[in-house]
């Protein structure tokens, strides 16, 4: 059951509330692209850091993040989705302060995992908050503009970043502690309470601890398979670790009463497919991101800045492709849109595989791909978002959007890992070239695997009790048709 704010919400109060919880998940959105882009310059600052090691401020960041986020929905769903906000949004603050000043890779991994608590609070309770607030016919716009805000920060967040590393690759985190405090001081006024009125029991920490450690372990082993060697019993054992305690996490969230993934969550088959295929997008989609930016920097020579604008032409196109995905839903329905969409984001990645060379075309050479993948993920993305998170009744906003984001943070992991095992240590620009090539090929593959799943989003009647589904929105206000 949920109580809502005990003042009524007026369209003008609706709007700064809108406007403040938007701005501080693009600035949480913003951090995850500014950093790639950073990653080179940080590694020449701390005095030659491996590629290895630099992959920790990604993977670190993103593994805290995605055990935290369902524990943190949780517990914004027992005391309240307005406090959380501004709870988190404190954290990520702080972490923010604390890797700008930063000495060394394991300090800014350190303060990375601080920065990760904190977005892992405010993420789910920005969309509980949003969804809660806004009136049932509304809900699947909210949503789509939710997830849209990801795609803007993608799109400005390399070229944001290659204009703050041109002073310091500190800005890039200093910058998010003005934003992050103006936000605090105006949704301490403005932000309404919305929480659960029954109180459930304190959520699985043992649960989130094990999948931090699986998936720390192994993209451990993954990372540190070159180096250790591949039969090595360090690698080995990274292995059998994160298999044994992924189990061991099943195993507890079926018996514990306030689990990190509710198992029962998952037979909502819209639920369930949407949440497998967000993650094998996002393989894609953070392979891709890393590896553009160490191709256009160490490759073509390209400065953080001009690297930032490559990449800025296909997130570019997410916003308004998302708004379009709406009216191809209700036509076709979601399954088959976000398998087209993450066919097209394949496709662009093929197309550097086949192109690219090493003198530097950017115009017929990565822009192509980069605007075919653009297509692509404003098509999958906010299409598999708004499927997922509409199919769950209205106590499970916050925990469901964290299971979503979850699986979108060990989606980014891995991809992060495959990259680096696949592109190594190449010792000449022809070597090189042929390891991106493998690579590109590869994350290609998660596409076709998320297009698969994609096909399983499936249309099916709401049940008693449930959020309203997207064929319960009105035409012209629709994510797509009936996105479960």
């Amino acid at each position: 059951m949920v109580a809502g704010s005990q003042n009524p919400v007026t369209p003008v109060k609706a709007g700064v509330v809108f406007a403040t919880v938007m701005v501080a998940v693009f600035v949480s959105n913003l951090d995850l692209f500014v950093v790639n882009v950073a990653l080179p310059r940080i590694g020449q600052d701390f005095h030659g850091a491996s590629l290895d090691a630099l992959s920790w401020v990604l993977n670190a960041y993103a593994i805290v993040f995605a055990a935290l986020l369902v524990v943190a929905g949780r517990l914004a769903d027992r005391r309240g989705h307005r406090p959380g906000f501004l709870f988190g949004l404190g954290v990520f603050t702080l972490g923010s302060t604390l890797c700008a000043l930063a000495t060394g890779t394991g300090w800014l991994v350190a303060f990375r995992v601080l920065q990760a608590a904190g977005a892992a609070v405010l993420l789910p309770t920005s969309l509980a908050l949003l969804l809660a607030t806004a009136a049932p016919e509304r809900r699947a716009r909210v949503v789509r503009a939710w997830s849209a805000v990801g795609g803007v920060a993608a799109g400005l967040g390399p070229v944001v970043g290659g204009l703050l590393v041109q002073a310091s690759w500190r800005w890039v985190f200093l910058i998010n502690v003005p934003i992050g405090l103006a936000a605090m001081v105006i949704g301490s006024r403005v932000l309404p309470e919305v929480r659960r009125e029954e109180r459930g029991p304190f959520p699985d920490l043992l649960g989130a601890a094990m999948l931090t450690v699986s998936v720390g372990a192994l993209a451990l082993s993954l990372v540190e398979g070159n180096s250790w060697g591949w039969s090595d019993r360090r690698t080995i054992g990274g292995f059998v670790a994160a298999a044994a305690l992924l189990g061991l996490f099943l195993f507890q969230s079926a018996r514990h009463p306030a689990p990190v993934v509710e198992l029962p969550m998952l037979r909502i088959k819209a639920f369930s497919s949407a949440t497998v295929a967000t993650m094998l997008f996002t393989v894609g989609l953070a392979g891709m991101i890393l590896s553009a930016v160490l191709w256009c920097e160490s490759v073509w020579g390209y400065s953080a800045l001009k690297t930032g604008l490559a990449l800025a032409p296909g997130p570019l196109m997410v916003p308004p492709l998302a708004a379009a995905a709406g009216p191809l839903g209700r036509r076709f329905g979601p399954g088959p849109v976000s398998a087209a969409g993450n066919l097209l984001f394949g496709v662009g990645l093929l197309w550097w595989g086949l192109r690219t060379g090493l003198s530097p075309h950017y115009a017929t050479q990565m822009l192509p791909g980069f605007l075919i993948g653009g297509v692509g993920i404003g098509l999958a993305l906010p299409t598999l978002t708004a499927a997922g998170a509409t199919a769950l009744p209205p106590q499970r906003f916050a925990t469901g959007s964290g299971i979503l984001n979850m699986a979108r943070q060990i989606g980014a992991v891995l991809g992060v890992a495959v990259v680096v095992v696949i592109l190594g240590r190449p010792k000449s620009p022809v070597t090189a070239l042929n390891h991106f090539q493998h690579g590109w090929e590869a994350i290609a593959g998660a596409t076709v695997l998320a297009a698969l799943a994609s096909l399983l989003v499936r249309t099916q009647a709401p049940a008693s009790g449930a959020a309203p589904r997207t064929d319960s929105v009105p035409q012209g206000q629709q994510v797509g048709a009936s996105r479960e």
